[in-house]
């Protein structure tokens, strides 16, 4: 399991990006109305989601991911708010924006050598730059749950998750308590306006175990699917994990899980992986568009069936690999990727 929110990665220094992405993307009808839904996206978000998705473009068919929801998980980018090169929020939101992105996903409140700031602080960074926040991995607790809420309702988020497993081990016992637990914090939350949901790495594809250590025939992942209360707490999937989850626990299609209920599928990770069979995971993540995992069939399949939510680009390791010879610097994957993920077409 990657409880992957806790690892620091060396800082890489940050070169500013270009905001060539404006005057191209303004020349296409279809990104200037997402551009638009970036200036207020409370006022046009259905709107632009509707007009970009259904616009066909030159490469022929609709956006797969409209481009007022291509988000970003800071996970990816976490180099650049740590340690005493840290660019801070301010500059990262402003690079993000130029890129495109619309939407984020927090990994973390706290901008390492660019000083201390506040939730209020990063809304207003936010708000100033035309970005949204739509979820955030924080290791939830009875302790800290209120806490938490109250952050979330501060950066005005709809969903509030966990990077890291909610449980230790496989066995029933203690992956049935751990989703008792989130159906009641998820009460709590959705009585402040906010939805709970966990984001999913490969072990939750293993199967679950009785007290003996005996493994049963459901996944970890079916458990979850039965014990959390739909309305209370959603999924979050890692659409790389899953495909990892595949690979090491085969008989199942992720997309399948994704097209059972889409609406309990708010929000999916694009972090995409390179076929490296000499791997135990089967896959090397690498920025998107640059792996074998078939993004296109799976977001077509998901169109089809309503299931278009957020989708959060992620790359963990994306300070220390580039593809195709660029340079090391997490923003460069970031851009390399929003590109990616806007070229996507049905």
């Amino acid at each position: 399991m990657n409880h992957h929110h806790n690892h620091g990665h060396p800082t890489v220094s940050a070169k500013p990006m270009s905001r060539r992405n404006l005057l191209q993307a303004l020349a296409a009808s279809s990104v200037a109305v997402g551009l638009g839904a970036l200036a207020a996206p409370s006022a046009a978000s259905a709107l632009g989601t509707a007009a970009a998705a259904a616009t066909p473009t030159a490469s022929g068919g609709a956006r797969l991911v409209p481009v007022n929801r291509i988000g970003i998980q800071l996970f990816t980018v976490r180099d650049k708010l740590s340690g005493a090169g840290s660019i801070g929020f301010r500059r990262l939101f402003e690079e993000l924006s130029a890129m495109g992105y619309s939407e984020i996903e927090f990994a973390g409140y706290t901008q390492g050598g660019a000083g201390a700031i506040t939730p209020a602080e990063i809304r207003q960074l936010l708000d100033d730059n035309g970005l949204r926040a739509v979820g955030s991995h924080v290791n939830l607790n009875a302790s800290n749950i209120d806490q938490q809420i109250e952050i979330a309702n501060v950066l005005g988020m709809p969903f509030l998750g966990q990077g890291g497993a909610i449980a230790s081990g496989r066995t029933e016992a203690a992956w049935t308590a751990a989703a008792q637990n989130w159906n009641t914090w998820g009460a709590k939350a959705k009585a402040a306006g906010v939805k709970l949901y966990t984001h999913t790495h490969n072990g939750e594809w293993n199967w679950t175990t009785d007290a003996a250590g005996v493994n049963t025939s459901r996944r970890v992942y079916d458990l979850l699917w039965d014990e959390f209360d739909p309305d209370l707490v959603a999924f979050e999937m890692d659409i790389y994990w899953a495909y990892v989850g595949r690979h090491q626990y085969p008989g199942f299609q992720p997309v399948d899980y994704l097209k059972r209920d889409p609406r309990r599928f708010p929000l999916v990770h694009l972090k995409d992986g390179k076929l490296n069979p000499a791997s135990g995971n089967g896959y090397d993540i690498i920025e998107f568009g640059a792996g074998d995992i078939p993004y296109a069939e799976i977001l077509k399949e998901l169109q089809r069936n309503r299931g278009q939510r957020f989708g959060m680009y992620e790359q963990d390791n994306a300070s220390s690999t580039a593809a195709g010879g660029n340079a090391l610097n997490s923003l460069g994957n970031a851009a390399r990727s929003y590109d990616q993920i806007a070229a996507l077409r049905g």
